[in-house]
């Protein structure tokens, strides 16, 4: 069974939406689209709120993405249990998901070119959560 992975974006990233959502259909992700579906001005806080209340009552991950991945990432952050981490560099991407668990991703379009989103997103979605201390820290938040 493919791993599922919930999208979403406002008009200020649905261009890096649908290039996202193309490469992880590639590689055999089951990709889940929220929103926004042209862009025609929408409101970034409803994708937010729908893309967030999907993960948590699925357990699954993320990605989110607006013009800067900011107003998303706080938007987001809203909802006890989630964790938006806004990225625009491939170490980053790692780190929330090895020392905070991050579940879902934050991307901005007009702040990040599509080859590098792309590695973000790959480095994002492959790299596993350590436990342990990191766990504790999570609990604490």
């Amino acid at each position: 069974m493919a791993e599922r992975v919930i999208i979403g974006s406002d008009h200020g990233g649905f261009k890096l939406k649908c290039e996202i959502i193309k490469h992880l259909r590639e590689q055999g992700f089951e990709v889940c689209d929220k929103g926004c579906y042209s862009e025609e001005s929408c409101d970034y806080p409803v994708i937010a709120k729908s893309v967030a209340k999907d993960v948590l009552n699925t357990s699954g991950r993320a990605i989110l993405v607006c013009g800067t991945g900011i107003g998303m990432s706080i938007a987001a952050n809203r909802f006890d249990g989630i964790r938006a981490s806004h990225c625009t560099d491939t170490f980053s991407a790692r780190m929330t998901r090895m020392h905070n668990d991050s579940n879902i991703l934050c991307l901005g379009e007009r702040i990040t070119g599509t080859g590098l989103a792309l590695d973000i997103v790959d480095i994002w979605l492959k790299t596993d959560f350590e436990g342990g201390r990191h766990k504790n820290r999570i609990d604490m938040i």
